[in-house]
């Protein structure tokens, strides 16, 4: 900076305003030194300033995959919101495991990270009650967490129910669920699959086990579990896909199968993800509020980062249906 402020005849404060955007500098004089910044090669030695706030600049989000659209997604949009803080986010694969999100809390610990955005499937709540960490963490996820954490999370439960509720709604009475986990805990299957049933309750219809697929969350699993149902001569008219992943790979063997969609089969997933959109026909889905979920986590962290110790938040945002083309209208 001072060779900057000798090249150009000015001094280093007014170098340090025209590269911090400060208006105190007058157009002749900023042009002056960024002339001179370009002629010198100047670089704003940002590991250094970091170094002497006592921050490195960088948000973790430690997430069970990198495959699934939704959490990719989801780090774009952080990225956006964090960026406007002067932040970074750093992405990292937790692979849903004990050990990957006690790992994750742990580098946020040794100050790789300002602050950690953890999604928890398989800490339990005595275990993250038990962790020492003083870095700022906002956790997302289903689990019931401590109360000392901030917490954000997506009402599963609603989402589902109003899902297959409007599927009820236009006549269908043998609704398949693709991914349900009804005798699961408080994890985003068993939330799912509690909204399922629900909706039948309330709509006095029956459910039949068998119409229940149980499977993991990949393209591959959707297509499975629709072509297990037909080999086992299982009759349905609509599909309940517990992710927008699984309901692709369900329009696949559907099709595969001859039969039109939403005419012979309806579809409906969960997460709205940006592509189901432009499938043929675009996907109906259920739209987990994710700007709102991605506003949150950014509130929630940058106010621990400017003000730690404050009374920890919780917020469950609401999901709203998308009708699309895979799926009638009400009857």
């Amino acid at each position: 900076m001072a060779d900057v402020a000798r090249f150009a005849g000015v001094s280093t404060m007014t170098v340090s305003n025209v590269i911090n955007g400060r208006p105190r500098v007058g157009p002749e004089t900023r042009d002056r030194v960024l002339a001179a910044i370009g002629e010198l090669g100047y670089q704003v030695n940002l590991a250094a300033r970091h170094l002497r706030a006592g921050r490195t600049g960088v948000v973790g989000l430690a997430v069970p995959e990198l495959e699934r659209p939704y959490f990719a997604q989801l780090a774009g949009r952080l990225a956006d919101r964090f960026e406007a803080h002067g932040l970074r986010i750093v992405t990292e694969r937790t692979g849903a495991s004990r050990e990957g999100e006690l790992d994750a809390v742990a580098f946020s610990r040794l100050r790789m990270y300002d602050g950690l955005i953890l999604s928890v499937v398989d800490l339990d709540p005595s275990e993250l009650n038990q962790l020492r960490t003083d870095a700022p963490v906002v956790m997302i996820g289903e689990r019931a967490l401590p109360s000392r954490f901030d917490h954000v999370m997506m009402d599963n439960v609603d989402g589902a129910r109003q899902a297959t509720a409007h599927l009820l709604g236009t006549g269908a009475r043998r609704i398949a669920m693709i991914g349900g986990d009804p005798a699961g805990s408080a994890t985003m299957p068993a939330l799912r699959a509690e909204g399922y049933a629900l909706a039948h309750t309330e709509a006095g219809i029956p459910v039949d086990p068998e119409l229940n697929v149980r499977c993991s969350f990949g393209l591959r699993d959707g297509y499975d579990g629709i072509r297990a149902l037909r080999d086992r001569g299982i009759a349905f008219d609509a599909v309940f896909a517990l992710t927008d992943v699984l309901a692709m790979g369900v329009l696949r063997a559907l099709a595969d199968a001859g039969l039109r969609v939403p005419d012979d089969v309806q579809v409906i997933g969960f997460d709205d993800i940006d592509e189901a959109a432009y499938l043929v026909p675009a996907l109906s889905t259920v739209n987990p509020g994710h700007d709102e979920m991605a506003d949150a986590m950014t509130a929630f962290l940058t106010a621990q980062l400017g003000s730690p110790g404050g009374d920890p938040k919780e917020l469950v945002v609401p999901a709203r249906l998308v009708l699309r083309g895979t799926t009638k209208p009400l009857a």
